[in-house]
């Protein structure tokens, strides 16, 4: 039962609170991270000393859906009573539905396990509390959902498959979905609760995600493969220590990003591999209004050893970002379309987005070590009037810029690529302090250094 108090706009959970000690036999192990910023230790779970519960002594059947659902919801209601566990998923192909993580709780895949996760929107229903691009709402159930939860991990060397053959309907988008996000977009501007926002009702269309973490403390995905995503594939929402690492993302469906850290704090992604059809990383703080009401930053992200086989950027800021974006670091990584079964969609290196609505703020953001084969865009850009479908779907209610500050690149190479930086700031407030350090493009198509309304842009060897 999620707490009512939660749901009241304007309520929720302390991000910051000091957190309890973990349950008997879940330890904590600090990650430590180095940054060109003060990083904390993140903090993790380590399940090296539970029991675990296999989900086919719960009566798992490999084609029984129904069967695998209360199998999988008995075995983790098992370890939770015990004070924590793994559940374990065998090898073999399960077929489930959505399955949802309590405290102290590891999903864990063996070698040759496949979930595949039913398509089925009634599956997912009852709607839980959740967001579309930055709004709250309460929708379908994300496929692997915790809420309020700490000490939660997700591993394994198996699959989660997600079937598309109603979310990749979905995808289109139509009048009847634009009209729903108009007046999701509309009862946060006028302050509804977000138990009063339900948006599962018929040609809303707003596909889950498939791995919302939402509230959590000490939480881990380590080594799982990816494939197929309804919409976003991993998103820590208002999330603190989190570690995703060793994972393969496969999903070239519509808004298919690969890690959206929203309103998140002390994060890392590393030794990833992304095949997105959408940006791989993207950090984000919340769409203007919710994203006020929250008033949360995202801060202290680091994206290191990954590579990006496809993806429209490699690390997107924003363009929801109303919260507040702060302590971005991308180290050695790699941004080529090799391998990849689907057309490249490879634009930019770093992308700061965000537009005339937003407010918030962008800064200390740092990316080196980075190598790319060819790029549609270039190695940064920035641009201050990035709307998409929202700049007919409603008019400008609250106008807030974005402060930008303090963007830092260095020891980039990149075969080719239009630009090496391209930076459109606002007249009204520029974009400051921008570093290019030994940043170089083989073969530029166009102009290599290009700003707009932007103070102190400095290239330097």
């Amino acid at each position: 039962m999620f707490r009512r108090d939660v749901l009241a706009a304007g309520a929720m959970l302390p991000l910051l609170a000091a957190a309890p000690a973990p349950a008997q036999g879940v330890r904590r192990k600090a990650v430590r991270v180095a940054a060109p910023f003060d990083m904390p230790a993140i903090e993790i779970p380590d399940f090296g000393a539970v029991r675990g519960f296999p989900i086919t002594e719960y009566g798992a059947k490999p084609d029984d859906q129904r069967a695998n659902r209360r199998a999988v919801a008995d075995a983790i209601a098992a370890a939770y009573a015990a004070g924590g566990g793994r559940v374990v998923i065998p090898a073999g192909i399960w077929a489930s539905g959505p399955i949802h993580l309590r405290s102290n709780i590891e999903l864990h895949l063996e070698k040759g396990a496949t979930l595949a996760f039913s398509p089925d929107p009634g599956d997912y229903l009852p709607a839980v509390p959740t967001s579309w691009e930055g709004i709250e709402c309460l929708n379908y159930s994300p496929l692997i959902y915790a809420y309020d939860c700490e000490n939660v991990a997700i591993t394994g060397q198996g699959i989660l498959l997600a079937r598309l053959d109603t979310w990749a309907i979905w995808y289109a988008r139509p009048k009847p979905h634009m009209d729903a996000l108009v007046e999701l977009y509309q009862m946060a501007r006028k302050g509804v609760p977000v138990a009063r926002r339900d948006m599962t009702r018929a040609e809303a269309n707003l596909r889950p995600h498939f791995i919302q973490f939402n509230r959590c403390r000490h939480v881990l995905i380590e080594g799982v493969q990816i494939q197929n995503s309804p919409f976003w594939t991993i998103h820590p929402h208002l999330c603190r220590d989190v570690v995703i690492r060793g994972v393969r993302i496969e999903a070239h469906g519509h808004n298919n990003d690969g890690v959206d850290p929203e309103m998140s704090q002390n994060v890392l992604i590393e030794d990833c591999v992304f095949d997105q059809g959408d940006d791989a990383i993207s950090v984000k703080s919340g769409r203007d209004h919710d994203g006020w009401r929250l008033h949360t930053p995202a801060r202290n992200i680091v994206m290191r050893n990954c590579r990006v086989k496809n993806g429209h950027q490699l690390m997107a800021i924003g363009s929801e970002l109303s919260g507040g974006i702060e302590n971005v670091f991308v180290d050695n990584c790699h941004f080529d379309h090799q391998g990849s079964n689907a057309k490249s969609t490879i634009q930019n290196i770093l992308f700061v987005k965000t537009n005339e609505r937003r407010g918030g703020f962008v800064r200390n953001i740092h990316l080196s070590n980075v190598s790319a084969t060819e790029v549609a865009g270039g190695v940064l850009s920035v641009d201050t009037d990035v709307l998409y479908q929202w700049r007919t779907l409603t008019p400008t209610y609250d106008r807030r810029l974005t402060p930008i500050e303090g963007i830092h690149v260095s020891d980039v190479r990149v075969e080719r690529a239009k630009f090496v930086s391209e930076i459109k700031g606002q007249a009204e407030l520029p974009v400051r302090d921008v570093t290019l350090r030994r940043v170089r493009v083989a073969q530029a198509s166009g102009t290599p250094v290009h700003s707009e309304h932007a103070i102190g842009v400095r290239v330097e060897e």
